[in-house]
């Protein structure tokens, strides 16, 4: 009987895939066939040289770097999934944020894709064949003023961009998609819940209750694992989906009050 889901010969790009969801995406790829690249600043010490490209995205030459390096060893690139993203911007609301802390969360939250799929897209649709998956934010739909709006407006420009490549490849037959979790409990999540009971002298799982309040509540009571994101994105970028395009799918504990 053959397996439900395979990613067998494909070739994969994950950006960002040396923690939580990226780690964990790279992982499921891997045990489900495929040949995986990830990339990030620096590398793990348990990871093979053969499947890292140490670059900064956050850069152009970053990112060609990143390109050329993917045609080199893989020859091509069946699936892109666009991992990337994060937040350094203070709190403070929009006055707090100056040029700088604007450049930094597009560059890191939008340029990355842009710049990649710029690069890898057009040997795709000349295939007639690819997947690429943009990982976004539910903080798009439900913005926290005080710390995320830079990030929030990135990852909304992002899944503005992911809709338009969308219908642009989809007749050359790439699929394009975009993945948009809540609260994910990863390394730094955790972290956050421990420095979080220290400060106000709870339990850390009173810690995790009090992210879950600050982003209007988890339904379901808990964060997603990595393991789920990683899930979902393998499902959508298996021949499974093979219809599946343009879309959003949202795995954030039903935190997103309507669809």
């Amino acid at each position: 009987m053959s397996p439900f889901l395979t990613l067998d010969g494909k070739r994969a790009l994950v950006t960002s895939g040396t923690r939580g969801a990226g780690a964990a995406t790279v992982a499921l790829f891997e045990e489900l066939g495929a040949r995986v690249l990830t990339t990030a600043r620096s590398k793990p010490a348990d990871m093979p040289d053969s499947q890292f490209i140490a670059a900064d995205l956050t850069t152009t030459a970053g990112c060609a770097a990143v390109a050329e390096t993917v045609l080199e060893r893989l020859g091509g690139v069946d699936i892109i999934v666009h991992m990337l993203g994060g937040s350094s911007s203070p709190a403070g609301g929009y006055q707090a944020l100056g040029e700088a802390q604007w450049r930094s969360e597009l560059d890191l939250n939008l340029m990355p894709a842009v710049r990649l799929d710029r690069a890898l897209v057009p040997a795709m649709t000349e295939r007639g064949y690819g997947v690429v998956i943009h990982v976004t934010s539910i903080q798009s739909k439900l913005p926290l003023p005080d710390a995320t709006t830079a990030y929030a407006a990135a990852k909304a420009a992002l899944s503005t961009y992911s809709k338009s490549l969308s219908k642009e490849v989809a007749p050359q037959g790439v699929r394009v998609m975009r993945v948009s979790p809540g609260w994910i409990e990863t390394e730094s999540s955790v972290d956050l819940a421990r420095r979080l009971a220290a400060e106000h002298g709870v339990t850390v799982e009173q810690g995790r209750q009090m992210i879950m309040q600050s982003l209007g509540g988890v339904p379901i009571g808990r964060p997603s694992k990595p393991e789920e994101i990683a899930s979902l994105i393998a499902f959508l970028a298996s021949d499974r989906a093979g219809t599946i395009t343009g879309t959003e799918y949202v795995i954030d504990g039903g935190t997103v009050p309507t669809a």
